[in-house]
């Protein structure tokens, strides 16, 4: 199962899998779902493809032996740190060690461009994925952020705040 940098071809099935992973009656297989907290989509093929042409952001994808992408995790430069978003693991595939991977080619990554720090934003009340990043050494900043308030990606269901996560490489 190698994890390759995505390309603007899997833009469709990188958006089947990073919004079955996190809403929907879809993402309720796994235990990273967000349905119970926000409606609507997590992402859409257009944002996606935008990515493409910034520069600064990258998505890994992992493929299974059939070519299927199974997994993925955004990576954006954000000044000396590297950003990680919308990581994604198949529902079906949760708990089988591939997220575990997902992390390590982005630390891997993170060495290779100069970056020291992965940063990510957690909801606050998602206390089991908290306690997951935690287990593979990321740490609270104490800071906080707001959830974004723009419906396009999601309305809360209740206010959500978010805590930033870090970890050095």
């Amino acid at each position: 199962m190698p994890i390759t940098k995505a390309t603007q071809t899997d833009v469709p099935e990188l958006n089947k899998l990073i919004n079955s992973a996190y809403r929907g009656e879809s993402s309720k297989k796994g235990w990273t779902t967000e349905a119970h907290l926000l409606e609507g989509l997590r992402i859409d093929e257009a944002t996606l493809d935008s990515y493409f042409s910034d520069p600064n952001i990258i998505i890994l994808k992992n493929t299974d032996e059939t070519g299927q992408i199974t997994g993925s995790v955004y990576l954006e430069v954000r000044g000396p740190k590297l950003y990680i978003g919308m990581f994604s693991v198949s529902p079906l595939l949760q708990g089988k060690g591939l997220g575990r991977e997902l992390l390590l080619a982005a630390a891997t990554y993170a060495k290779q461009i100069g970056c020291h720090t992965l940063t990510m934003t957690v909801i606050s009340t998602r206390l089991e994925l908290i306690s997951w990043y935690e287990r593979r050494g990321f740490k609270a900043t104490g800071e906080t952020q707001p959830f974004h308030v723009e419906k396009k990606f999601g309305t809360a269901k209740r206010p959500i705040e978010l805590i930033v996560l870090e970890k050095d490489v």
